[in-house]
C-alpha cells in the first residue's frame, strides 16, 4: 500500500525538522503513540494503539530514522505486530520552506499490512492512515505554537520564589569590635580521645550497571470539567429514564396478571 501527501506547518523549517525528529514531541503528537524507548542512535522501541473500524489493538515494534539530512529530509522505518495484525512501513519525509512563510512537509510511504487488519481493504486503511497523518501534523503545529507563547505559571513561580536573607551585624557591635552572632566563628570541636585509625580503601570490584535507556510516555489527557459535568448529567438522566421505563414495564406485567 502506497500513501503520499503533504501538510503545511506555520513554523520555520529548522523548528519543524527538530520537532519531527524529537521523540518527546512524537510521543505527545502521534495519535495512538503510548511509549518510545531509545535503544540506539535514532532507534526506538514503540508501543502504539491503532486500528481500522472495529478492529483495534496495541502494536509493539520499532522505529528507526535513517538518511537524515538536516533540516531537509529523513527516512522513517517502522514495524509492529499485535493482535490485529502486522505493519511494516517506510516513509520518506521532505521539508520545503514556503515562500510566504512556514514549512511544507511532503511524505511518501510504502506499507505492508498483514493479519486481520490487512483484510479490511486498502481503501479503508488508506483513509485511516491519511486522517492519522493530518492529525499528527496538526498536533505538531499546535505544540510548536504553544511553545512560542510565554508561560505565566513559570513567571509566577520565579516571582514567588523565596529570597535568601542575610544577617548584617549591628552597628554597635562593629564599633565595640564584637563579632555578631551571624558571623561569630564556631568553637572547634574536641577530638575524640579514642579515635579509630583510618582504614585502608579497598578498590571496588562491583560490575557497572548498563546505561539507563531513555523512555518517553504520552502524558495523561486533560479533561474539560464542563464537558465532564455534562457527560455525568446525561448519564444520570439516561439512567433515570431507564429505571422509569423498567418500572412501567413491571407495572404493566403485574396489571396483566
Amino acid at each position: 500500500m502506497k500513501l503520499t501527501g503533504s501538510a503545511t506547518i506555520d513554523h520555520p523549517v529548522r523548528d519543524v525538522f527538530a520537532a519531527l525528529t524529537d521523540p518527546a514531541m512524537l510521543v505527545r503528537t502521534l495519535p495512538g503513540c503510548q511509549r518510545l524507548e531509545q535503544v540506539g542512535p535514532d532507534a526506538y522501541e514503540a508501543t502504539m494503539s491503532a486500528g481500522v473500524g472495529s478492529i483495534k489493538g496495541v502494536f509493539d515494534g520499532g522505529v528507526k530514522l535513517t538518511d537524515i539530512t538536516a533540516p531537509d529530509s529523513f527516512t522513517l522505518h517502522a514495524s509492529g505486530s499485535g493482535v490485529p495484525g502486522t505493519v511494516d512501513a517506510v516513509a520518506h519525509v521532505r521539508l520545503v520552506a514556503n515562500p510566504g512563510g512556514g514549512t511544507m512537509v511532503h511524505y511518501a510511504a510504502d506499507a505492508a499490512v498483514g493479519g486481520v487488519i490487512g483484510g479490511v481493504g486498502q481503501r479503508m486503511i488508506s483513509g485511516v492512515a491519511r486522517r492519522t497523518a493530518d492529525e499528527f501534523f496538526a498536533a505538531v503545529d499546535r505544540e510548536l505554537t504553544a511553545g512560542e507563547r510565554p508561560r505565566p505559571a513559570v513567571a509566577a513561580a520565579v516571582a514567588s520564589a523565596p529570597v535568601p536573607s542575610t544577617t548584617v551585624p549591628a552597628l554597635s557591635e562593629l564599633r565595640l569590635g564584637r563579632p555578631s552572632a551571624a558571623v561569630r566563628p564556631a568553637a572547634p570541636k574536641p577530638e575524640a580521645a579514642d579515635s579509630e585509625p583510618p582504614t585502608a580503601q579497598v578498590p571496588s570490584t562491583s560490575v557497572q550497571p548498563d546505561p539507563v535507556r531513555t523512555v518517553w510516555t504520552r502524558p495523561p489527557a486533560q479533561r474539560d470539567p464542563v464537558q465532564q459535568r455534562v457527560r455525568e448529567l446525561v448519564f444520570a438522566a439516561s439512567f433515570g429514564a431507564g429505571i422509569a421505563l423498567l418500572g412501567v414495564l413491571i407495572g404493566a406485567v403485574v396489571a396483566s396478571w
